[in-house]
């Protein structure tokens, strides 16, 4: 969609913070294990509800969990869950601050396996992925991102379902769906690129 000024994006946007996080944010590589994390507790913290509505809460969010080092958060108990529930600053929902203790906690026993957050994460990059022309050419869910929600779930994580995994993946450049008359597609390309090696 074309944007004052000219340039196109993804998907239509007026206020300011949704803006720089199509340009700056989504679809560039993240391959940090806290990265990662605070990505796919947020994907499922906004299952049913607008992106926007997350990331106006984003930095709440990292407050409340610590800043989603996985450590901390795996450490948080049934006062830490009562405390958030408290807390009018995040999405106050038991089972999504329960899953996001819990995908702490997964990310420690990945890491204790042998296989990073990080490593799992981007092994499910797919070798093929069709730029998309238009928005009703994006995937809900992919065969990659249900691998992923699988794998996921056997080391403990919550909340990380198909859908919610591949939106993750999305945002964080494991897939680039950027569509291609998108003005910022092929800079995240490269940096999708550079951070695959």
């Amino acid at each position: 969609m074309a944007e004052p000024g000219g340039l196109k994006r993804c998907w239509g946007a007026t206020d300011p913070l949704y803006i720089a996080y199509h340009d700056e944010e989504w679809g560039r590589p993240v391959s940090d294990e806290r990265g990662l994390l605070e990505r796919l507790c947020l994907e499922g913290f906004q299952s049913g509800l607008s992106w926007l509505t997350i990331l106006r809460k984003r930095d709440n969010f990292r407050a409340a969990f610590a800043g989603f080092e996985p450590e901390e958060v795996a450490r948080f108990g049934e006062r830490d869950v009562k405390r958030l529930l408290e807390d009018a600053g995040i999405v106050r929902h038991r089972g999504k601050i329960e899953a996001t203790i819990a995908n702490a906690r997964g990310t420690l026993a990945l890491r204790d396996q042998g296989t990073p957050l990080h490593e799992l994460v981007w092994s499910h990059r797919p070798k093929r992925h069709r730029a998309p022309r238009r928005a009703g050419d994006w995937q809900a869910a992919t065969t990659e991102s249900d691998a992923l929600s699988k794998a996921l779930k056997r080391a403990g994580f919550r909340f990380v379902g198909p859908t919610t995994v591949y939106a993750a993946m999305q945002a964080c450049g494991v897939v680039n769906d950027h569509l291609l008359s998108c003005h910022v597609r092929r800079a995240v390309q490269k940096e999708i690129e550079a951070a695959a090696g």
